[in-house]
Order: structure tokens, then sequence, then C-alpha cells
């Protein structure tokens, strides 16, 4: 990369600025079609189990990726097999946890404990990967999770295995973008999300069978097929955004879902536009961008 940025005639600052705004738009993109697929959980309907949501999410996308993909690429050959097993399993347990964590406690509350995975991430790439973080990054995290908790009414409430099941969530949902950072180096985006939906179908197979919802009408349809098409572009879009950015960096940009999720709520659900959303929003917003300046002061 060193070499072709010397020989391009292109000053490094300029291309490496560059590839930092090209993954900030990815993973907008991306955080904003995540929120498409949790409106389109709400609006499925209570009657669907975790379980049901998980296979239709894993299951159909592995199925559209091996049909699209499976010719032009080996996807059953991936460089780091056990990384990407771990990957695997380590996201399929953050959705199941997350989504679990919602049956039982305030939403506000499980999102709340779920969106400090940036944190997570921050504080294992290092531990892992040997990621390097400094003060001013430390600060700029530390900002988004403050406008996480003012963006959403924060209640202590409903049981401590709900509250503990949502923290475990934003655990793994850092390991996670920790590893997706890592696997980003030798693999495509598509043979890391189709591992995830692999893993994730082995998972949820046996208690989906045990009762599962097939959708008994053609809302229903075409819900499902939302939830397929958006998870695996916000996805696609997530995991090619970490080949430009940082495991923490690509965590803090998609805190910006909680944005889309509130503007989602006031527009198709009736849900309140409240000052927390003005000012947790702008505080996320805010944390983004005293980034990119911390990092344009770096670079001069």
């Amino acid at each position: 990369m060193k070499a072709i940025r010397e020989t391009s005639g292109i000053p490094a600052h300029l291309t490496e600025s560059g590839e930092k705004y090209r993954g900030i738009s990815l993973m907008l993109a991306s955080a904003f079609l995540f929120a498409v697929l949790g409106l389109l959980f709400k609006l499925l309907g209570p009657n669907f189990r975790i379980w049901d949501i998980a296979i239709y999410r894993f299951g159909g996308g592995a199925i559209i990726l091996f049909s699209l993909f499976g010719w032009k690429q080996n996807l059953f050959k991936p460089r780091n097999p056990k990384m990407m097993l771990i990957r695997g399993i380590t996201g399929s347990v953050a959705f199941l946890t997350l989504v679990f964590a919602i049956r039982l406690i305030p939403l506000s509350t499980a999102m709340v404990f779920f969106y400090s995975y940036p944190a997570f991430a921050a504080m294992l790439s290092p531990i892992l990967f040997g990621d390097r973080i400094s003060i001013a990054d430390v600060i700029c995290v530390s900002m988004a999770i403050i406008g996480v908790v003012v963006l959403f009414d924060f209640k202590l409430e409903g049981g401590i295995l709900g509250q503990l099941m949502a923290l475990l969530g934003a655990v793994f949902a850092g390991l996670t973008v920790a590893i997706i950072k890592k696997l980003r180096e030798t693999h495509g985006s598509v043979i890391i999300y189709f591992y995830f939906c692999l893993i994730g179908t082995a998972i949820s197979i046996g208690p989906f069978s045990a009762d599962p919802q097939i959708p008994g009408t053609a809302p229903e349809w075409m819900i499902i097929g939302g939830i397929i098409f958006a998870s695996i572009v916000a996805q696609l879009l997530m995991n090619q955004g970490f080949r430009y950015c940082k495991s923490w960096e690509g965590g803090l940009f998609m805190t910006s879902e909680l944005i889309f999720v509130s503007i989602f709520g006031l527009l198709f659900l009736g849900e309140p536009f409240t000052w927390r959303l003005w000012i947790g929003g702008f505080l996320i917003l805010l944390s983004a961008a005293a980034f990119n300046f911390f990092k344009w002061r770096a670079n001069k």
C-alpha cells in the first residue's frame, strides 16, 4: 500500500484521508441498513421467536450468498478457518443475547448496555491484535457512549439476567468487530459474512425446528425478504468498511444506527421526537467529527 502511494503521485496523507472517509461512508450506510433491519424485526410481530428471526437471517443469508458467489469462489475454504469459526460464534452469540435481553428488559436499557461495544472493541483490540489507541481516541469513544446513554431514556429496570445478557452481547459484539478487522487483512467481505450465516444457522436450526414459525401472509413474506436483504447488504458494507478503519473506530461510527432507529421510531412507530434524540445524536456525531479532527492533526 505504501509503495502504491509513493508511485501514484498522490500525497500519502491525502490517500489515507480518502480511505478514512470511504470507511466512514461504508459504516454509516451499514448503520442505516441495520436500523432498517431493527424496524423490520419490530414490524414482524411477537409471534416470531428469536430462533425464527435468527434462522431467516442466517439461513436466508447463507443461501443467497452461496447462490450469488459460490460459483466464483470457494466459500468453504477460508485462509484462517479457526478465526472464521470464532467470528461466527461470537457474532451469533452477540445477536442472540441482544434479542434475548430485549425480551427480558426494557428496550432502552438493553440498547444502552449493548452499544457500549465500541469500548470493548477498543479494549480488546490492543490486547488481541496490538492496535494502538491514544487518549484522544479514548475521549471520542467515551463521548459516543455518553451520547448513547443520553439518547435513550435509560432506567436500570428488569431482571439481572436481562441486564447481564445485554452486557454479554456488547462484549461479544466488541470482540466480533475486532476479529472482523483482523480477518479483513486476508479475507473478503462475502466469505466472512457467509461463515457467520453458516455458523448462525447451525446454532439456530435445532430450536427453530422444534416449533417453526412460517410466514402466512404476503406482508410477512415481504418483511422476511427485507430482513434477509437488509442483513446481507448491511453486514457486507460493515465488513468492507473495516478495510479502511480500525475495529473500534468502525464500532464508533456504527453507533449512528441509534440516530436512524430513533428517526424510524418517529416516522413509522409513532415514538416521540425528544430532546434526548437531539442531544444524544449530537454527541454521537460530535465524537465522529472529533475523531477525524484528531487524525487530521496527527497527519499534518
